[in-house]
């Protein structure tokens, strides 16, 4: 009998030590649950056009000033609020298909953004969080071919919700795939924290660092909107500066 063919993985917590040019080439897999990854994807679902991750207040207003100002939004959070003078935040309620439907949206966010931005010269870029776990595994399973997962983390730290998320991916992979998935000892942490953690989502959320203070704040329905896993059938794609819908498996409500 052959050997099973191999997929490297390799997973990290936050995206501190990652330099550009190490993703050149790469295929990545960005995860801010909570909540540029569901914002994202919800705002593509609602027929967004397009979406520009930045890392700084000063990129959204020099990119903006260079758009239409009718079909572009700005949009972005710091500590979980919305930034002065922006058309939105980041939470993914805001996000309706009545405000976002064909509209360009340059989006910036405490942790999320940063890390997607690192990514742009990354052979194939996609974004994952619950929502859209089921999508981003099938797209993993069809590459056929070793990825780095990065987790935004909360200002360069640890965030459960991203770890159980990388390692629901690689376990569900592991279920999808004929071939041997082959971890570094990141992966294998956020695999064993998915079985111990990642059965009740929203309880998860619920009790995270990030998620109890977003529910202080006044946004605990946007923890139900991140915990619904599979809920929406949209794949987040970044080439170059610009994250598109590259795949949508069903119809909205489907």
């Amino acid at each position: 009998m052959p050997a099973k063919s191999q997929i490297h993985i390799a997973a990290y917590f936050t995206p501190r030590n990652i330099e550009e040019m190490h993703l050149k080439d790469k295929n990545v897999v960005v995860i801010d649950v909570l909540r540029a990854s569901t914002t994202i994807a919800v705002a593509l679902r609602n027929g967004a056009k397009e979406i520009i991750p930045v890392g700084d207040i000063e990129s959204v207003v020099k990119i903006s000033g260079s758009l239409f100002g009718n079909v572009t939004l700005r949009a972005g959070e710091r500590n979980g609020r919305m930034i002065e003078g922006f058309n939105l935040g980041n939470s993914p309620k805001e996000f309706t298909e009545e405000i976002v439907k064909g509209k360009s949206i340059i989006l910036m966010t405490t942790n999320g953004t940063a890390a997607m931005a690192k990514g742009r010269h990354a052979k194939n870029h996609v974004i994952a969080g619950f929502v859209n776990l089921s999508v981003v595994v099938r797209f993993l399973r069809d590459l056929k071919s070793d990825f780095i997962i990065i987790c935004a983390g909360s200002e360069n730290s640890f965030c459960i919700e991203d770890a159980v998320c990388a390692g629901k991916i690689i376990n569900h992979l592991g279920k999808e795939m004929d071939a041997q998935l082959v971890l570094d000892d990141a992966g294998r942490a956020a695999a064993a924290l998915d079985k111990n953690f990642g059965k009740d989502i929203l309880k998860l959320l619920g009790t995270s660092q990030h998620g109890a203070y977003l529910s202080e704040i006044g946004f605990a329905d946007d923890l139900k909107v991140c915990s619904e896993l599979d809920s929406v059938r949209v794949l987040p794609k970044l080439s170059g500066s610009i994250i598109r819908a590259h795949r949508e498996v069903h119809p909205r409500g489907a």
